[in-house]
């Protein structure tokens, strides 16, 4: 299989202050803006069969600045719901839950339109993704695939490709504007590189 190429887009306020960020538009920060566009050369080494982009504006905004104008929006790349846990650092979670964590508790419940997901749930969208890509390579497409979206998701769906639980992405830290690449060795599914960022 081609590797699969995931980009987490650039800072936000949020990101910066540690806040979950779910379905909040929050745009890319000056030094979001930065490192999309400083993603353009890294992304450039790959041939390019297919890019998926999450329909939030700021995976969308860094699609565009690192060079992925082709890119399609894929609703199951949106970020984990984070319910009532929106806008809300995991510091201050801490003080009324302090044993809380996000991989094997989930979330509090939200709004209606917005009740939050458990990791299940996450890893079920991740397992949809991967169909897709698989089908869509199937159907004769050479090259890898770029996958543009957010920090957990991405870390859900890199579990479920390695053959994890969904909570299993608690172990791949992402930062902000960098690209990750999965690939295979002896036909397993493996990390060949993780939050690479341009060279100075």
């Amino acid at each position: 299989m081609s590797d699969l190429i995931l980009v987490r887009h650039g800072e936000t306020e949020w990101s910066l202050s540690g806040q979950h960020t779910s379905w909040t538009e929050k745009p890319l920060t000056a030094n979001g803006e930065a490192q999309a566009r400083a993603l353009a050369p890294l992304l450039a080494e790959h041939k390019i069969c297919l890019a998926l982009v999450s329909p939030m504006q700021r995976a969308r905004d860094t699609a565009k600045l690192a060079g992925l104008d082709g890119a399609v929006v894929e609703p199951d790349l949106t970020e984990w719901d984070y319910g009532a846990y929106e806008g809300v650092t995991t510091r201050e979670i801490h003080r009324t839950r302090p044993d809380w964590n996000l991989w094997t508790d989930g979330v509090a419940a939200g709004p209606e339109e917005h009740p939050g997901e458990t990791p299940e749930e996450v890893g079920i969208r991740a397992d949809r993704v991967i169909a897709k890509v698989e089908a869509a390579l199937m159907n004769g497409r050479g090259g890898d695939v770029v996958l543009v979206a957010h920090a957990h998701f991405l870390r859900v769906f890199t579990a479920r490709r390695l053959g994890l639980p969904p909570s299993g992405g608690a172990l791949f830290q992402l930062a902000t504007g960098t690209v990750s690449r999965l690939s295979t060795e002896h036909g397993r599914p493996v990390i060949a590189t993780w939050n690479e960022r341009p060279r100075d």
